[in-house]
């Protein structure tokens, strides 16, 4: 296998743990991600019923199913979210905690191996029967939870539990059993998780399995049998191998495309390689917003027809943008593009982020693009996917900064802080000092366990339009890119200095013509952030504002507004009248009103508004 995974995966990557954040604009983030969305995500687990769940179906109290079927999964994410802090931020009570609810979940778990509280404990008689029921979708959640948290603590305990139920699958489910087609998809890409944490070489084959099931009329189920939806929602309706268009509820696709670009790697299947280019090319060029975010539809929380992007009614879950991190990262280890680590940064900065407060403790589910001040934040929702994707998510983020190419080290991410590479010479440390994305200066002090010749992939963003690049103070005027990255190969030493200056104006982006809510107007850019305006900020009614191409704007650092945010500010030729933008994954923090992200431009200048 290792030949074929390194013919087919340009990029090797570097797990978070090896990553070390020092960053003004993350470390608060991390912060309130240990102090207040873990704990409450935990609280509102056992308020809602989500973990008493488990000590009923494993008979230790008296009780109903309490809440949607699919709820264990909710628990399942916190864990690993858990697990991820766990790991760089060690934490005794948590682990305490943890392990408690780890307890119940052995305990509720069949002789068989079967799991999931619903059918133990509301409808014994009906598992296997409806595949729409998350059955796997939700045992998918416990091996990621499982292997997260195996790597955090050492403890196997519920990996153990997630090899007896990945077994059952597999006694099951396979070539020559039962057909099976999982109506929400994350089972196929935990199996080649669990495969990579034990070896199992039967873990990533029903993976493959499973998704080979797909567009063979083997779905069953309610779904299945409604006709607004059919086999096309939850991605049944051709072979993964045929696709070409994105189609269906969102975060289902992501989780289908990242399974499918895992199975490359493994495989080195080139017609999933081809489909997923095809789709790609759907979702980023056709089908995504501006700030990463994916769906635009509420009715089946997903894709409709190609430039479809309304902005007041834009659904854009959160976990679909999570999963556009999932598979864009995939995909960049895949083909050594920096072109998927730019929508990585994009959903990272803007609407990822914007689906949990500043606080930690309140969440959006949607995330629209326009709102007249009705859309807010909550502390909790029926079905909280979202609230639970971003526990996992946000501790995680180190993932993406960085990655080993066949020849030396690659640069995806800029954060203030450190990481190690391992590279076939040894290990490289690099050391990141920056105020990105506010500021676009990067120096990167490069540590090699030996001097040695390999080389040093830079990201150039695709937002930039120009940089200035130096080695130890000596300018280097010729640099090199290769698909979008700036490449330098020499001879490096310790406490070599490389210094990169990305040029961060502020931008008036326009939206392709055949988004017919954009025709007239364009949103704020500034590096990777985009922005907002927001009723609070601004003199005059938001639908009155408009700008025109002699809008200037200031961007300044407000330190004590919104973290540190910077602040845009425009004023038009004459220097009169003002608007204020604020980034897009900030709005809401404050005093509730209206927002927009798309403005309306004016033909003349006049004044600053219409």
């Amino acid at each position: 296998m290792g030949s074929v995974a390194k013919a087919f995966q340009r990029f090797t990557p570097v797990p978070f743990t090896q990553v070390a954040m020092n960053d003004a604009f993350w470390v608060p983030r991390l912060r309130a991600h240990k102090s207040v969305t873990l704990p409450v995500c935990l609280d509102k687990c056992e308020q809602t019923g989500r973990i008493s769940n488990f000590a009923k179906a494993a008979s230790l109290t008296e009780g109903e199913f309490e809440g949607i079927f699919f709820n264990d999964s909710d628990v399942y994410k916190v864990l690993e979210g858990a697990a991820y802090s766990l790991m760089t931020h060690p934490d005794t009570e948590l682990e305490e905690r943890v392990d408690a609810i780890i307890d119940l979940i052995a305990a509720a778990q069949e002789e068989d191996g079967y799991l999931m509280t619903y059918f133990t404990l509301a409808a014994p008689d009906k598992k296997w029967s409806d595949m729409e029921k998350h059955e796997m979708y939700c045992g998918g959640h416990l091996i990621e939870a499982a292997v997260a948290y195996k790597q955090a603590t050492g403890k196997d305990k519920l990996l153990n539990v997630a090899c007896k139920l990945a077994d059952h699958y597999d006694a099951i489910f396979g070539p020559g059993k039962r057909h099976w087609v999982d109506g929400h998809e994350e089972i196929e890409l935990a199996l080649i998780k669990l495969y990579h944490e034990t070896g199992e070489e039967r873990y990533w084959k029903l993976a493959h399995w499973l998704l080979e099931e797909r567009g063979h009329d083997h779905g069953v189920g309610t779904i299945w049998d409604k006709e607004e939806f059919g086999p096309k929602y939850c991605q049944d309706d051709k072979p993964v191998r045929d696709m070409t268009d994105v189609s269906g509820h969102a975060v289902r696709a992501m989780y289908l495309y990242t399974a499918m670009a895992d199975v490359v790697t493994v495989t080195g299947d080139l017609g999933y390689k081809a489909a997923l280019d095809r789709l790609w090319e759907s979702v980023v060029q056709r089908n995504m917003y501006i700030t990463g975010g994916i769906g635009p539809s509420k009715h089946n929380e997903g894709f409709t027809v190609d430039y479809d992007l309304p902005n007041e009614e834009a659904y854009c879950e959160t976990c679909a943008a999570v999963g556009m991190v999932l598979w864009n990262h995939r995909m960049n280890l895949l083909h050594g593009d920096s072109k998927y680590a730019d929508i990585v940064e994009r959903v990272m900065y803007n609407g990822a982020i914007a689906g949990v407060s500043l606080s930690g403790d309140k969440f959006f589910y949607v995330n629209p693009l326009a709102s007249q001040g009705h859309h807010h934040r909550v502390e909790w929702f029926d079905c909280s996917c979202c609230p639970s994707q971003i526990a996992r998510f946000l501790p995680s983020i180190g993932n993406y900064v960085y990655a080993a190419s066949e020849r030396g080290v690659v640069v995806n991410m800029y954060m203030q802080g450190s990481g190690t590479i391992p590279i076939a010479s040894g290990a490289v440390g690099l050391t990141q000092q920056t105020e990105y994305p506010w500021n676009g200066n990067v120096a990167i002090t490069v540590n090699p366990e030996r001097s040695g010749e390999f080389e040093i992939l830079l990201r150039y963003p695709g937002w930039c339009k120009g940089a200035v690049l130096s080695v130890n103070g000596e300018p280097q005027e010729n640099f090199e890119i290769e698909k979008g990255y700036i490449r330098l190969n020499r001879v490096w030493k310790a406490g070599d200095i490389v210094s990169l200056q990305l040029d961060m104006p502020v931008e008036r982006v326009k939206a392709h013509p055949k988004v017919g809510e954009n025709v007239g107007k364009v949103a704020l850019q500034r590096g990777p952030v985009v922005y907002c305006l927001e009723e609070t900020d601004q003199l005059a009614p938001l639908e009155s504002i408009s700008i025109d191409a002699h809008t200037m704007f200031l961007a300044e650092r407000h330190q004590h507004v919104l973290e540190g945010a910077v602040i845009l500010h425009g004023q038009d030729v004459n220097g009169q009248g003002g608007i204020t933008a604020i980034p897009y994954y900030a709005w809401d923090n404050r005093q509730p009103g209206g927002m927009a992200v798309w403005l309306t431009e004016r033909e003349r200048s006049s004044d600053l508004y219409r």
